[in-house]
């Protein structure tokens, strides 16, 4: 393979970092859906609404709790604050954090992104979701 600029070497090192992660496809065992939440969802921590939607998804993974995927243009971004902290899921890919400095050390990495998701759950592309825990109260419905 010849590398003669640094788009090559770029796309090489990300076909060799992607080559190292294992990329496993839902199925039988490991059921995943996504389909849209009816009601609307309302994210607060520390009092202030972060996120407030009737367009987010409910993704089911397995036997897990059912997650709630917000648009990101249903999130008060100015209330959020990237962190470093990183992921990876072999069936949804890498995921990236943010805090919500107004929840204190309770609310940090409170919320997850899937910024390039794998094919299988391509729609929670441009959707975050957040800890339960983390948060005051994620209401769906209310």
């Amino acid at each position: 393979m010849s590398l003669n600029s640094v788009a090559d070497l770029s796309a090489y090192r990300k076909k060799v970092v992607m080559a190292d992660k294992p990329v496993l496809q839902p199925g039988p065992d490991h059921p995943i859906t996504v389909t849209p939440t009816p009601q609307r969802v309302v994210v607060t921590v520390a009092g202030k609404v972060v996120a407030d939607s009737t367009n987010a998804l409910t993704l089911q993974e397995s036997t897990y709790p059912a997650v709630q995927y917000i648009p990101l243009t249903d999130v008060d971004t100015a209330l959020l604050t990237r962190t470093g902290t990183s992921s990876y899921c072999p069936f949804k890919g890498d995921a990236s954090y943010y805090s919500v400095p107004a929840g204190g050390e309770r609310s940090v990495d409170a919320i997850w992104v899937y910024e390039h998701p794998h094919d299988a759950v391509a729609e929670i592309k441009d959707h975050v979701a957040f800890y339960p825990d983390r948060v005051d109260s994620i209401v769906i419905g209310g």
